[in-house]
């Protein structure tokens, strides 16, 4: 009898038919995680949704029309009843706090501006939701992410999402070539977040209209300050607005409420030039302001590097890059020098401003779309 050999595989990678490819989906209740569930359960995959309830659970449900925890875990919740698939909340409150919270709330007290987002990602989604997954049998885990993986020549690549203005690369920088072997992300192909929300219509979902959150999840009104007083108590101490030449230019609330580069809202006025925070100095509750010339940053050293290369890092004493370090940025040419497997030296071709610990700086091919990884930004 001769062998099949037919080895078609289905949309998620796998030669079997989507009826016996289990794949967990991370839902948010947010559209796009909702279109990602929907659309595989149409295909005909067996798809398992699970919601993490991450933060005051109990209060959000509490609040009427709460736009928190409580009403996400409800819309992914009617999305699966919709779709007819099973769904999951995991309470990873816990895990959340010690991976996430309490971390972000240090190192703003350090005076760096973290991105909780990426540890996130990182320490909880993919990692216990990732072996949570696992757990269940599933062959793979998808997101709502805007990011693409592609096959490359020794195994899946991470590439930018098909649309540059939804495109979550700066977020993802961190997956390791393990855990992108087992996830999906279905919606990074798409040309933009309208075509998003046309599927979610198509599929009749409640979800289609739904508002994108624009904040930190526990940070509902973008006020970091209240936040790390809750946290932190007594962080807001108050000291000293100094000028970079030395000079006492007035005081402040407490070093939380500031940024580097921040320019408005210093409470010094009558200055014939405009100054911006240079530096925050933790030990000594001093706020440093100066020139915008003062912020341009030409060297950066990075460390905890997550390096997606297909040789080595160190294999090289220089990679020409682009790199991004802020999200909202678009990538610039860079030089990085590795240090080690995990440290480098990142030279900015055009100095940029603004540079703080705290943020990641993101590593892209020149040419093409593929990301190599990735670090985090520190004093050096």
């Amino acid at each position: 009898m001769a062998l099949d050999t037919d080895t078609t595989l289905n949309s998620l990678g796998f030669a079997k038919p989507p009826s016996e490819t289990r794949v967990v989906v991370a839902m948010s209740g947010g559209v796009d995680s909702s279109v990602v569930a929907a659309q595989l359960a149409d295909e005909g995959y067996d798809v398992v949704g699970v919601t993490l309830q991450l933060y005051d659970h109990g209060a959000a449900l509490a609040k009427k029309g709460a736009c928190c925890a409580g009403i996400d875990i409800h819309d992914a919740r009617r999305v699966a009843e919709e779709m007819g698939f099973p769904h999951y909340v995991l309470d990873y409150e816990n895990i959340f706090k010690d991976a996430v919270i309490d971390e972000f709330a240090d190192s703003y007290l350090a005076g760096a501006t973290p991105v909780p987002c990426i540890r996130c990602n990182e320490r909880v989604k993919f990692k216990d939701l990732l072996e949570t997954a696992r757990d269940l049998e599933a062959d793979c885990m998808a997101t709502g992410h805007y990011i693409q993986r592609k096959m490359g020549a020794t195994g899946p690549e991470l590439h930018s999402a098909a649309d540059a203005a939804r495109d979550q690369s700066y977020f993802l920088f961190s997956t390791t070539p393990e855990q992108l072997a087992y996830l999906r992300f279905p919606l990074g192909h798409l040309p933009s977040k309208a075509a998003t929300r046309e599927l979610a219509a198509r599929y009749g979902l409640a979800v289609a209209d739904k508002p994108d959150s624009q904040d930190i999840c526990f940070v509902p009104n973008g006020d970091y300050a209240s936040v790390i007083e809750k946290l932190r108590p007594g962080a807001a101490e108050p000291g000293e607005i100094v000028h970079a030449d030395g000079r006492v230019l007035g005081t402040h609330e407490g070093v939380i409420h500031y940024t580097i580069g921040q320019r408005r809202g210093l409470g010094i006025g009558g200055l014939s030039d405009p100054l911006y925070v240079v530096r925050l100095d933790v030990d000594t509750r001093r706020v440093v302001v100066g020139p915008k010339d003062m912020l341009a940053t030409r060297q950066v050293p990075v460390r905890e590097i997550n390096w997606l290369g297909d040789a080595p890092l160190t294999s090289r004493a220089e990679w020409h890059v682009a790199v991004k370090v802020r999200s909202t940025r678009p990538p610039r040419d860079a030089i990085i020098r590795p240090l080690s497997d995990t440290t480098a030296t990142v030279e900015l071709l055009t100095p940029e401003e603004g540079v703080s610990p705290g943020q990641a700086c993101v590593f892209y091919e020149t040419e093409g779309s593929r990301i190599l990884g990735g670090g985090w930004i520190w004093r050096g």
